[in-house]
């Protein structure tokens, strides 16, 4: 009989193939996101983001995190490990360069269809019974970020990974796909195109939001310097008439006659403004095409006004009110300070009453060369008189951008490539706790059996959400997500649960939610029942009958998920296995 023979080389060599098994395993695939049976996000995907909001607390920066972090892969193997084999795995993974990461086909399945230009990767169909007012509601009241969004796509892609590297390896891989498509002046999928911030959504939202306005402002500027080239190079220098039409896309070439008799070209005009004419000339005016206004997030608006408190300034209002008057003088040959008053700021510019006597000897009406301006217009050293006689005329595409728009998103890219990971996983957990409550709304606010505690559920998340410590009780907005989801997924095991016999102890109105709250969490929180059973018997025992308040029901332990999310650091390798759910949630 042969004696066995061990070869650790070759023992070695099958642990790292088993490692890069289980590493594979690690990245979710576009078909198992995209199953028509998920109906709402998965407790487990919240759950993974809950552990990465109190895990990213500890890292200042995405960059940080990586250089800090291991890869938190299944390693219950390595307990029985030699020394030897353990050297040669953790060698491997400090080797394992996020550029790897980057090239698996996996994780370049999930950026092509998270970036699909059509948006249909993980898009739900939201049956509204209200029309679309619900579907509005709590991503605002909790400031998170519309259901369709890519931010709503990318938490629950993200928190579909288990292990924190990874998440943030992903996260990394989509900011370079954003630098892509910037590059290539390319729209951002799933947001809107040309939307000022929505200051009632997350910042990761506005940014994103801020990109594809840049875009769609590039775009058209690009377009109005091909026009004004065209109009410039096809004007005609013996013109006779204000305007002559051409064949042309850029439409009429239009001129202007100054008090000189002269006509001159004019740049940037977009339409005539109102039945008004310029006072010197009697030229009709025009509205000019203008620079557009600085795109402002939430914390730039913030800044700025901490800025303007601080110093007294209002360099950007000076800037934005000599841009103007550039391209109204560009538009408006011949024109005056009045002219410009009575269109950029009516108030300022008083009519005067034409009488009998108001008339020229011509009999034509001059009543358009009647009015005076405001007594703080007149005032000696008026802001606006010395921004006029300093501002050339000018057309808005041709003056030096209010607005850098590169500089603005080269800026939003970088921040987000050294981000807070707290910051991050804060807002897409919030974003796709509301895309749950969104689809819950519609299935679950018209039925009678569970409306009113589906209105409790909602009424805790925004509470809780809309406070500044909200991120101390991921693990209790988890507990409440349970609650919902199991109302969708198993309602007739909860009418069931919610028909059983109360208990001996009459209740008092208040306590009525904590006790559904308690049942449906002892039910549907995972498939570790006894445990919880046996928590909650623990529960009963220590009960007092006297009401308590709403929040101290989530102070009970009633469920495994009523601990906050386990730190990386806080238990050993060996240890970590033993919190591993069936729903295969991985603690990171």
């Amino acid at each position: 009989m042969a004696a066995p023979y061990y070869d650790e080389n070759l023992y070695i060599l099958n642990m790292k193939n088993d490692m890069e098994a289980k590493g594979a395993e690690l990245i979710p695939s576009v078909e198992s996101l995209a199953a028509d049976n998920i109906v709402i996000p998965p407790l487990s995907v919240m759950r993974q983001l809950a552990t990465a909001v109190e895990a990213g607390k500890k890292s200042k920066s995405i960059k940080d995190l990586l250089a800090s972090s291991g890869n938190s892969s299944p390693v219950r193997e390595r307990g029985g490990l030699s020394l030897s084999a353990v050297k040669s795995l953790v060698l491997r993974e400090k080797d394992e360069k996020p550029s790897d990461f980057g090239h698996n086909e996996k994780v370049l399945s999930l950026i092509r269809s998270l970036f699909d230009a059509e948006g249909n990767f993980l898009r739900r169909k939201i049956d509204s019974g209200s029309d679309a007012i619900t579907t509005a509601s709590i991503p605002k009241d909790i400031h998170g970020a519309p259901p369709e969004s890519l931010v709503v796509k990318l938490a629950e892609v993200i928190g579909s990974f288990r292990t924190l590297k990874k998440m943030t390896l992903f996260w990394c891989s989509v900011v370079s796909e954003l630098r892509r498509l910037w590059s290539e002046e390319a729209y951002v999928p799933s947001i809107p195109v040309d939307e000022i911030p929505d200051l009632n959504s997350c910042l990761l939202y506005q940014r994103l939001q801020v990109i594809n306005c840049c875009v769609s402002r590039k775009r058209r500027r690009d377009i109005a310097t091909e026009t004004l080239d065209f109009v410039i190079r096809e004007a005609s220098p013996n013109a006779e008439e204000s305007s002559v039409s051409t064949d042309n896309a850029a439409g009429p070439i239009l001129y202007a006659r100054i008090s000189t008799g002269e006509l001159v070209l004019r740049l940037g005009a977009d339409r005539p403004y109102s039945n008004l004419k310029m006072l010197e000339t009697g030229e009709p005016m025009y509205t000019p095409v203008t620079q557009e206004g600085p795109l402002l997030t939430e914390d730039l608006i913030k800044e700025t006004e901490e800025f303007v408190l601080r110093t007294g300034s209002v360099g950007a209002g000076c800037s934005q009110l000599l841009s103007d008057m550039q391209a109204f003088k560009a538009a408006n040959p011949g024109c005056i300070l009045e002219d410009f008053v009575r269109w950029h700021s009516p108030p300022d510019w008083t009519e005067v009453e034409p009488s009998t006597e108001a008339e020229s000897l011509d009999g034509n009406d001059v009543s358009s060369t009647r009015g005076q301006l405001s007594s703080r217009m007149q005032k000696a050293g008026n802001l606006w008189r010395e921004l006029w006689d300093t501002s050339k005329p000018v057309p808005a595409v041709k003056q030096v951008p209010l607005f850098d728009e590169d500089l603005a998103v080269e800026g939003i890219l970088d921040g987000f490539e050294d981000i807070s990971p707290s910051e991050l996983f804060e807002q897409l957990f919030i974003s796709l706790l509301g895309l749950g409550f969104v689809i819950a709304e519609a299935k679950l606010s018209t039925n009678s059996d569970f409306s009113k505690l589906f209105y409790e559920c909602k009424d805790f998340v925004v509470s809780t959400c809309q406070g500044k410590m909200w991120t101390e009780k991921v693990d209790e907005l988890c507990q409440v997500f349970e609650t919902v989801e199991a109302m969708i997924l198993n309602p007739e095991e909860v009418l069931r649960i919610m028909k059983q016999p109360e208990e001996a102890i009459t209740p008092s109105p208040s306590s009525e939610p904590k006790r559904r709250f308690r049942r449906l969490t002892l039910n549907f929180g995972g498939k570790d029942r006894q445990l919880k059973k046996s928590a909650s018997k623990d529960q009963k025992n220590s009960q007092s009958p006297g009401s308590q308040p709403f929040s101290s029901f989530f102070d009970n332990k009633s469920s495994i998920f009523s601990k906050k999310p386990p730190k990386p650091e806080s238990a050993s390798p060996v240890e970590k296995p033993s919190i591993t759910e069936d729903n295969d949630w991985t603690v990171v």
